[in-house]
């Protein structure tokens, strides 16, 4: 009778651990969409306000540029606008490519500390079977799911105000969402490392997205600037977009050199700034 009985506990203990063990197959294999399904569910908190600067601050910024500067721009160099192009042309790909650097800077900066300070979740994640680098790979996709919406509509509100004489210019879409990500990663990849709030978020915003929004040759020519300021654009992702989205929008002349310089640079920002949060998630985790 002990033996039948002790036999029963050992079949019911190796099928409880059999099904513990298939259950955590999934995490396994998925995590990264898990954790992107949980931080998209999240947005829904603030949904309305997405909706509204997604489609809001295109019209705001291309009525006050197209309707007003470019107006007083084109009017003063005779008709042949900026670079060839009426100012219009000129300054929109430059904001397609701040709307996701800005998306960006919102999405890695705070909802990545809260997820291990504040609603310490990523605690709980990775106490399943969800690695560190799953975390990240999911917290990128979340930024992409808010990234690529948002730039498809300031996109469409370009070609409503006439701002995209190039049929290539759709494939601006693409480049505006690589300059946000590298961003948003490289962004990631200090905000992963802080302990504690004492004001990191806001200096981001105010000495990183803003200098760089006032810098990267985005209302006009970087060589337009003095030799000792080009440098900054020449550093910032902003600009390396904003004449990669130019050359598709409307044709900017530049040498295809340059053109591959764009692309690189930006791809390198994305990867080592993954692979540098990855590391510094997983090491965080597992302290």
């Amino acid at each position: 009778m002990t033996d039948s009985t002790g036999s029963r506990q050992t079949t019911a203990t190796l099928q409880t651990a059999e099904r513990a063990l298939a259950a955590g197959v999934k995490p396994r294999k998925y995590g990264s969409w898990y954790v992107a399904e949980h931080r998209i569910r999240s947005m829904r908190s603030y949904f309305q306000t997405i909706i509204a600067t997604s489609i809001g601050n295109p019209l705001v910024y291309l009525f006050a540029l197209g309707v007003g500067l470019a107006s007083l721009v084109d009017k003063s160099q005779v008709g042949q606008g900026v670079a060839g192009v009426g100012y219009l042309a000129f300054v929109a790909p430059a904001l397609l490519a701040t709307a996701a650097v800005t998306v960006a800077g919102e999405e890695a900066t705070y909802p990545m500390m809260m997820g291990f300070k504040w609603n310490p979740i990523f605690y709980g994640m990775n106490a399943a079977p969800i690695s560190g680098n799953q975390i990240v790979n999911g917290m990128t996709i979340a930024i992409l799911a808010r990234m690529l919406p948002t730039a498809v509509l300031y996109f469409v509100v370009m070609v409503l105000f006439g701002a995209v004489p190039s049929t290539l210019g759709i494939v601006s879409v693409f480049s505006a969402v690589l300059t946000g990500l590298a961003v948003a990663l490289v962004i990631m990849s200090y905000t992963s490392r802080i302990e504690e709030d004492k004001g990191q978020m806001a200096m981001i915003m105010r000495f990183g997205i803003l200098p760089m929004f006032l810098f990267s040759g985005t209302f006009f020519p970087l060589t337009q600037l003095p030799v000792y300021l080009q440098w900054i654009g020449w550093i910032s992702p902003l600009w390396h977009g904003t004449e990669l989205g130019r050359v598709l929008s409307y044709g900017m002349a530049e040498p295809t050199w340059l053109t591959v310089v764009h692309v690189a640079y930006l791809g390198a920002l994305c990867f080592f700034g993954w692979k540098i949060t990855q590391r510094v998630v997983t090491r965080r985790l597992n302290k």
